[in-house]
């Protein structure tokens, strides 16, 4: 197994919390973890990258392999700990991607989470399909996909964002990024969408603070394995692309929707 296959999962993880000690004089030894195949699975893997955050291990299609979706990567371990695979798994006879599958699956269910009243929607009266969008108000191609809005809207299209900056939260000098920060007070303004328009223009925003979901959402999406944005998601989980023009933005969302087009 290549070292540079290990530093690039655990480029993404999560932090990695260790659980806190009782409270008091003594502190009681745990239980033995039961030799499962999914706690072999779980110990395999954190063994190799202890920072990971394993979000998921189910049984994967190859037999005597499971499936585990950890910090952002998908990747397979035999039940017995001894191999790990990373790289796409085809179905030989209906020749579609499986790894694919799956991801769009366990996305769609993390996105169903998220409330819409969390995020910022642009969407036509009668929306005949929806997509999420990580976004970060500074990055090039997101401003050119949000000033194509009206034209998505006029396909049926709904589009949620989500926020995504780039820099992240926290930066090397331990304060807030700029984007984060900037990305906050749209989210704490008093009108979303209006505070988000002008932020694609290069107007920055009156700065606010509230409770806001900004973080969940950066957090969010590196468990999705967001790289960049903008990260366009279909309704049925599928990551579409990144910018897309309204056309072919239609076209992916027709093959993807729930209503088959």
């Amino acid at each position: 197994m290549s070292k540079k296959f290990w530093l690039t999962l655990c480029a993404g993880a999560l932090a990695f919390h260790a659980a806190a000690a009782l409270a008091g004089a003594a502190v009681s030894v745990p239980p033995p973890v039961a030799n499962t195949p999914e706690n072999i699975v779980r110990q395999t893997l954190l063994r190799l990258v202890p920072k990971a955050q394993v979000d998921e291990i189910t049984p994967a299609p190859i037999p005597g392999f499971y499936q585990v979706i950890a910090s952002g990567h998908l990747v397979y371990v035999s039940a017995d700990g001894k191999y790990v695979m990373n790289g796409d798994l085809i179905d030989g006879v209906k020749g579609v991607s499986l790894t694919d599958d799956a991801w769009a699956s366990y996305r769609k269910n993390e996105l169903a989470k998220v409330p819409v009243s969390e995020r910022i929607v642009f969407a036509p009266e009668h929306p005949k399909y929806t997509v999420t969008v990580f976004t970060d108000v500074t990055c090039p191609y997101c401003r050119v996909l949000h000033q194509q809005i009206n034209a998505l809207n006029k396909e049926g299209i709904a589009v949620q964002y989500l926020a995504w900056p780039r820099a992240g939260v926290i930066g090397d000098d331990g304060k807030p990024t700029a984007t984060y920060t900037e990305m906050v007070s749209i989210w704490c303004a008093a009108d979303r969408n209006d505070a988000f328009t002008a932020a694609k223009k290069g107007q920055l925003p009156k700065q606010a603070d509230c409770k806001n979901p900004v973080k969940d959402q950066f957090d969010l999406g590196l468990k999705l394995g967001v790289t960049g944005t903008p990260s366009v998601y279909a309704e049925d989980g599928t990551l579409i692309g990144g910018y897309l023009s309204p056309a072919d933005m239609l076209q992916a969302v027709q093959e993807h929707s729930a209503t088959g087009g």
